[in-house]
């Protein structure tokens, strides 16, 4: 279906693609990953002739025909189901032509080809595919104009999927999607008729739907077999298999070279060196395929723990207008350590609960109760567009760090992966993974207690993601998490929350349930959790470290314990060491001195037997969380 064939492409001198070879045989789903930056969309300008290679070619199979989502999305008075139907261009113009054939062989022609493309169904296949991106049968009749661009986005995709290409081409498809979105997607793709080729770094999807993985790095393209997760063990072995030929190679290297300084010098081994120093001119470097590391995400911890709930909502309503909620009867509780994880569509409330946990609004009725010196980090995707555009890395952290040296503003921005030629360009300038990077580096600057991520992800590389996962997973506050990947959401959360049907509760079973009841294939009856088969590995991983974390709760307050002594006893070490620095004290008041003294050695010894306390406390949760 298509052919990649030693493709060369570079952009103001860098190279993106140095001879890169794929093939994608029809009927195939490929999922297409890489570090942001290394020329996946590009590839697919390339693909559809929007720009042309240095050398090599793209070719699509003759007669095949192409599908891809426009970067403009639809915007007019048409209503989301014309906008979809019309996208069927071969449909449609036969439809008109029929309203004006009168040759009868020629209107055979056309209800024998109408009936070849059921189009008879297709309002109702357009009418599925919108459901299932979220869209009610009454806003499918609504105008495109009436609706926000993420949305009109998915009236794009939705089109797009409608249209059935020869080969389908998604860029980050999940950018505008809810989870359920998502799961859904991932189920259409399975049954796709055409070929596939996915930009994406949503784990679950190239795990669900991909049957292969073509990984672009150093401009090369390189395909794996199975979804992400044989992709990176393949890649695994494969770096593993390159070391040890590294590695035995350096071992012959060590020798030959043994040999030459052994014996260069002696006529009658003169013949063996000479031909051990052409082996080794001849030896080539073995390439391998180790990724560069990725620069880790680094939240601060809370400077001091607070008693649970941190958060207590009872009978709470909210909304935009007094007499029109759009949450009500919502009574939960948030504690200082939860890992929380938001799931329901887009338009159900998902971010109007956001909203009211950062402040942002205040509840119509009921109560809601937040711990007095609550701190609270907010992130969402309309944050980052609200950065001063001219204004550079370096420049937003002076404001938080006044006081500071250029070194340590400079290393605290490194620390969330902005390097130092990038600290100095404009916000406008910088990736939108960059971005987000100095967003996150901004937001929890003075140690938060509750962290609210809203799709914290959509601007991150795979890497990027394990980095910010590991993140979450090391950070000691509270987190609340809405996102579109379920991977993420199984990794990092604990709880899960459902909004839906005006109202926020807690959903005691897990992500696979939940999306098999989406797609119909259990009840939604909340008894139906009795029946369901035992948990999946990452489920009872989840649980497992759920357990773990309560576990560990008593350890974290003993050690939270002795360091508040021990800067309690630092600080009362400085006061009496400013006593005993007072001129002339010993000459003027010997008694006063020897007491301050005397105090001084009591709290010195207690402050060792604290941190000492406090080491043993650190080493039996080190040891706990290894087991």
């Amino acid at each position: 279906m298509l052919h990649v064939n030693d493709l060369t492409y570079r952009i103001e001198g860098r190279m993106l693609f140095d001879q890169a070879t794929l093939f994608l045989p029809a009927k195939t789903r490929m999922g297409l990953v890489g570090r942001n930056g290394t020329g996946k969309s590009t590839l697919f300008r390339l693909i559809r002739g929007e720009i042309q290679p240095e050398t090599g070619d793209t070719r699509v199979q003759k007669g095949a025909r192409i599908g891809w989502v426009a970067q403009e999305a639809p915007g007019g008075d048409e209503s989301l189901m014309d906008v979809v139907l019309a996208a069927d261009t071969e449909r449609a113009a036969l439809l008109v032509e029929a309203e004006t054939a009168t040759d009868p062989h020629r209107i055979a022609e056309i209800q024998t080809r109408l009936a070849d493309i059921e189009s008879h169904t297709a309002e109702a296949r357009a009418g599925s595919i919108l459901s299932g991106l979220g869209f009610t049968g009454e806003e499918q009749r609504r105008p495109c104009r009436e609706f926000s661009g993420g949305w009109r986005m998915r009236v794009a995709l939705a089109a797009t999927l409608f249209a059935r290409p020869d080969l389908l081409l998604l860029d980050e498809p999940t950018n505008y999607l809810d989870l359920e979105g998502v799961m859904w997607l991932q189920s259409y793709l399975k049954s796709f008729p055409g070929a596939v080729l996915v930009i994406s770094h949503d784990r679950d999807l190239l795990n669900g739907a991909m049957q292969k993985i073509a990984h672009l790095k150093d401009g090369k393209l390189t395909v794996f077999d199975g979804g992400y997760d044989d992709f990176e063990k393949a890649l695994a072995e494969k770096q593993r298999l390159q070391m040890k030929l590294v590695e035995k190679q350096e071992a012959e290297r060590r020798h030959l070279q043994s040999f030459v300084d052994r014996f260069k010098a002696k006529a009658s081994k003169a013949k063996q060196a000479q031909s051990r120093v052409k082996r080794l001119e001849k030896m080539q470097v073995i390439a391998t395929t180790v990724d560069d590391p990725i620069a880790p995400f680094d939240f601060p911890n809370p400077q001091r723990r607070m008693a649970p709930p941190i958060v207590r909502m009872l009978d709470m309503a909210v909304g935009y207008e007094p007499d029109k909620p759009i949450l009500k009867g919502v009574s939960l509780n948030i504690d200082p350590d939860d890992r929380i994880g938001i799931l329901g569509r887009n338009g159900a409330g998902k971010s109007t609960l956001a909203k009211l946990l950062n402040d942002k609004l205040e509840p119509c009725e009921g109560f809601l109760r937040k711990h007095k010196k609550l701190q609270i980090a907010f992130f969402a995707q309309h944050q980052i567009e609200h950065l001063s555009p001219e204004v550079s890395a370096y420049q937003h952290v002076i404001e938080l760090m006044p006081d500071a040296t250029e070194a340590q503003r400079r290393a605290r921005l490194a620390r969330f992966g902005l390097p130092g030629d990038r600290q100095e360009t404009p916000a406008k300038h910088l990736s939108g993974g960059e971005k987000a990077r100095l967003l996150f580096n901004l937001i929890t600057f003075e140690g938060p207690h509750l962290l609210i991520l809203d799709e914290p992800t959509n601007h991150l590389d795979m890497d990027s993601r394990a980095a910010l996962i590991s993140a979450i997973n090391t950070y000691e506050g509270a987190v609340v998490l809405i996102s579109h990947d379920r991977h993420l959401i199984e990794t990092c959360v604990d709880r899960l929350w459902v909004v839906g049907d005006g109202t926020v509760k807690q959903y005691d079973d897990d992500i696979e349930t939940y999306r098999q009841s989406l797609l119909g294939r259990v009840p939604r009856d909340p008894n139906a959790k009795k029946k369901a088969s035992p948990p999946d590995e990452k489920t009872q991983r989840r649980r497992d470290k759920a357990v773990q974390r309560e576990a560990l709760k008593p350890i974290k307050a003993e050690i939270a314990r002795w360091e508040k002594e021990a800067d309690r006893l630092r600080g009362i070490i400085e006061v009496i060491d400013k006593g005993l620095s007072a001129p002339g004290l010993y000459e003027k008041d010997p008694k006063t001195a020897t007491d301050l003294q005397i105090k001084r050695a009591k709290a010195v010894d207690l402050l060792d037997a604290a941190e000492m306390n406090w080491l043993e406390a650190e080493e039996r949760l080190e040891a706990a969380q290894a087991e």
